[in-house]
């Protein structure tokens, strides 16, 4: 197996648990955890396209990745403002 497979595999397999931990009540969804692990999914999946070049996949995890960003800031500011 190579690099980018391993890298991609540990980002779907990241999201894919945050997502299920979300479902199963383990976790909030806008919780500080869900995104970054979000973000790291995203992140790890991104750099494995690297290698193998997909637009479509690219622009998913492109707007992933900021849309976790976006949460992680707004749910810090919010925190920061009680």
């Amino acid at each position: 197996m190579t690099l980018p497979n391993i890298l991609g595999i540990v980002g779907s397999a990241v999201v894919i648990v945050a997502y299920l931990a979300v479902a199963h009540g383990s976790i909030v969804a806008d919780s500080k955890a869900y995104y970054l692990a979000n973000l790291l999914g995203a992140a790890l999946i991104f750099t494995s396209l690297w290698w193998a070049w997909n637009l479509p996949a690219a622009i998913v995890e492109i707007f992933w990745g900021g849309i976790s960003a976006y949460g992680m800031l707004r749910a810090a500011l919010h925190r920061q403002s009680r």
